[in-house]
């Protein structure tokens, strides 16, 4: 059916969660607003988000915030100036969503259900009147006699104001495939290439990482460095945490270092600290070889680790090596690692020589593996890049291209580690495009102050 919706005051594209919040907050400030969604329903990213419990924000301070998006994170002071986490939580309690404080500082839902996330966005658009249409996918958006036209499959709408949330190029089964990119090239903004944030390593040395496939660690150092992993030496590994959101910076050949969870998957790496330290490797990748290394063991050093296998050795001088391994390793890695030890599996432990024990140690502290690349876009939790920050109002999220157009969320080259933050960035991004798009059209319009456009 093709419909036409004319005189809206604001279009909002997309309905996820920044386009949900700048739609209700337009509404919310008194413009008529119309939001298109190319998928059946909204806040389709919302759901699978946290494990489909959708980790909503962090406790951590403003500044400790805005250094987990890194140097663009200054680019947030504005918006989150206006709408941060108090606000974003006393939001959610106005809609009857309470939520929970738990480790790492992530909160969520008490529900632990993002569909109730998405019930509160719902009952915020309806009290607003708001218009949603869905299976509306835009196909352009061009000038039009009092604002623009946003051409769809299901007709054409006109708004005097457009807020463009569609989202990045990740996830594309909840309809994050890019096309904001597309429109903002087209209205003439410049975009910062592409690339995959929080997603898997692919290593080359895929067949070891495939022989310990679904073993997942806790409690390990992984370090990622520039340079092949053959030529590292161990010392320059650092004892602390080095990357993004951190007060230190690694020297090279340091990229990133972190402690916690990872796994191994039939192509190479995954889990939290791998997903943290992806975005540092990818963009290393372009300037040449890097390589992985894992510390088993970080709580202990080195030469402790030695007088412990050595006092285990001696004990139990008879047993298989492969028995012995059990209290330090996981079963499904114990034979990998002694290959890579050249140790056979039947080897009883008396027989082990010295360089034998050194090289288990060398595997123990440093498990080696060179990435050859990350997944794909399409397999990333977030994606990096985006609309060029210098060329929109910081304090509007206005296009300072185009008078009247305003971008928020994923679309925009803003990307965050994991734990929250990406999420408060949308939220408080599309309160300040919604708000501002109202106001452009209702001066004054808005209950709280907002700032001047610019």
């Amino acid at each position: 059916m093709v419909e036409s919706f004319t005189n809206s005051d604001v279009v909002v594209i997309g309905a996820g969660a920044a386009g949900l919040m700048a739609a209700g907050r337009a509404a919310e400030c008194g413009a008529s607003v119309v939001v298109l969604e190319k998928t059946d329903g909204p806040g389709k990213k919302i759901l699978v988000s946290g494990k489909s419990r959708c980790n909503l924000t962090n406790s951590a301070d403003r500044n400790a915030f805005l250094a987990m998006y890194g140097p663009n994170g200054r680019f947030l002071h504005g918006a989150f100036s206006r709408f941060f986490r108090p606000e974003l939580l006393a939001f959610f309690e106005w809609q009857g969503l309470k939520t929970k404080l738990e480790r790492g500082g992530r909160i969520f839902p008490v529900s632990d259900d993002a569909r109730d996330v998405v019930g509160a966005f719902e009952r915020y658009l309806s009290r607003g009147g708001v218009r949603t249409v869905f299976n509306a996918k835009v196909e352009a958006i061009r000038a039009g006699d009092a604002g623009f036209v946003v051409q769809t499959a299901r007709g054409d709408f006109s708004g005097r104001t457009v807020v463009i949330a569609t989202g990045g190029a990740s996830w594309p089964k909840t309809g994050s495939t890019g096309d904001g990119y597309a429109f903002a090239r087209s209205l003439g903004h410049r975009l910062v290439p592409l690339r995959p944030a929080l997603v898997p390593l692919v290593v080359k040395e895929a067949a070891l990482a495939k022989s310990m496939q679904g073993v997942s660690l806790r409690n390990v150092r992984a370090t990622a460095l520039s340079g092949s992993a053959d030529t590292i030496d161990v010392k320059v590994v650092p004892a602390a945490d080095y990357g993004r959101g951190e007060k230190k910076k690694p020297r090279p050949p340091v990229l990133e270092s972190r402690f916690g969870e990872m796994l191994f998957t039939h192509f190479g790496l995954g889990g939290p600290i791998i997903l943290l330290m992806s975005l540092a490797v990818a963009q290393a990748l372009e300037a040449g070889p890097v390589c992985l290394l894992i510390d088993l063991k970080p709580a202990v050093a080195r030469d402790e680790l030695r007088k412990r296998l050595l006092i285990d050795l001696n004990a139990s001088g008879k047993r298989k090596m492969s028995t012995l391994l059990k209290a330090y390793l996981p079963a499904k890695m114990i034979e990998p690692v002694m290959d890579l030890a050249v140790i056979d599996s039947n080897c009883p432990a008396h027989q082990i020589t010295a360089v034998q024990r050194e090289k288990l140690l060398d595997t123990l502290k440093a498990l080696r593996f060179n990435i050859h690349g990350t997944l794909p876009l399409s397999r990333a939790i977030v994606t990096a890049g985006g609309v060029a920050l210098e060329e929109i109002n910081p304090k509007t999220l206005a296009s300072k291209i185009v008078p009247g157009i305003y971008f928020c969320g994923e679309v925009l080259d803003i990307d965050a580690d994991t734990g929250g933050y990406n999420l408060q960035a949308a939220f408080s991004t599309g309160y300040v495009a919604g708000e501002s798009a109202a106001r452009l059209v209702l001066p004054g319009c808005c209950a709280r102050s907002a700032p001047d456009e610019g």
